[in-house]
């Protein structure tokens, strides 16, 4: 007999708000965070790129996970406390 498990975290947690959206990309400072898994490397260069063309954001911060199985250590998201956003790779 098989034994079906839930892989989603089911404990209740109080409502948050979203964290505010960026009024304008531009001038501002962002994080790129590569979560270490296959091609995002690739993907945030290009990103990067795009985003200093197109929108005029004054300065790309570059961060990477040590591993993509566990949260980001505190110490690196202290590291990204002075960004006004972060950007995420979630790339295979």
């Amino acid at each position: 007999m098989s034994t079906l498990v839930n892989p989603l975290d089911e404990r209740a947690r109080a409502p948050q708000s979203p964290a505010p959206r960026l009024d304008s990309l531009e001038g501002k400072r962002l994080a790129l965070l590569d979560i270490s898994k296959p091609g995002g490397k690739a993907f945030l260069d290009r990103l990067e790129q795009i985003l200093k063309e197109r929108y005029g954001v004054a300065e790309v911060v570059r961060e990477t996970k040590p591993t993509y199985t566990k949260p980001a250590p505190g110490a690196l998201l202290e590291r990204l406390a002075f960004v006004d956003g972060v950007i995420e790779a979630l790339a295979d």
